[in-house]
């Protein structure tokens, strides 16, 4: 009886390595478009100028690891780990970012053209200049983000957390702040005009100045304009 335990344990892992096997292999493949590298460890890597359009990156992990440059179009990278990676200048237009998780991660002149950022938790990202213009923002948690002069035209922040989040000089016109939490959030020198879906409530919690640029029937805080943070 003690033999066949013994032989049917190591028939479980023999069973087991096979299994993970091609897993394992997979994550050995070179960078390409529609790669699949689901749940893999491809941190610290250098992958600038790199074509991985509808690469799965679901679930990776990509802390460190340098995207400049490179073209991640409708590429999945849902729950991925993004801390301190560099996506500078990449093209993510369409990509999904649901769920990702990501802290002083670098998107500054990147293309997230309607790409899906659901529920992402994001603290201390730079999205300076990016490009996120029908960008599905709804629900996640951009705390600390510097979104200067980026293009958020039609965005949906929808039940978004935004606090002590940078807008100066983006481009809000058609963006939803449904819902949106805006404690500290710093909208000076920012046209908030066309914005949709904010009220009152909201805007007195946030900072802005004489530059700031308000929707009809709201008005300026009588705590504008706000100290340094």
């Amino acid at each position: 009886m003690l033999k066949f335990r013994k032989a049917s344990g190591a028939l479980v892992l023999i069973i087991g390595l096979m299994a993970s096997g091609p897993a394992m292999a997979r994550c050995k493949d070179p960078a390409s478009a529609g790669v699949d590298w689901k749940g893999c460890n491809m941190q610290m890597k250098i992958l600038e100028k790199t074509d991985l359009a509808g690469a799965n990156l679901e679930g990776a992990f990509l802390s460190g690891t340098v995207f400049f440059g490179s073209r991640l179009t409708e590429a999945n990278l849902q729950r991925a780990e993004l801390v301190r990676t560099s996506f500078q200048k990449a093209d993510l237009s369409g990509a999904n970012l649901e769920k990702a998780m990501a802290a002083r991660a670098l998107f500054d002149s990147a293309a997230l053209k309607s790409a899906r950022l659901v529920k992402a938790e994001f603290h201390r990202v730079s999205f300076e200049d990016a490009d996120l213009s029908g960008a599905d923002m709804t629900e996640g948690d951009f705390i600390r983000n510097n979104f200067a002069n980026a293009n958020l035209a039609g965005a949906s922040m929808e039940g978004a957390t935004l606090p002590r989040s940078i807008f100066h000089g983006a481009n809000l016109n058609g963006a939803s702040f449904k819902r949106a939490y805006l404690y500290w959030t710093r909208f000076e020198g920012t046209d908030l005009s066309g914005a949709k879906d904010l009220t009152q409530e909201q805007l007195d919690i946030t900072c802005g100045n004489q530059d700031t640029r308000l929707p009809a029937g709201l008005s300026a805080p009588k705590n504008w304009p706000c100290g340094e943070d």
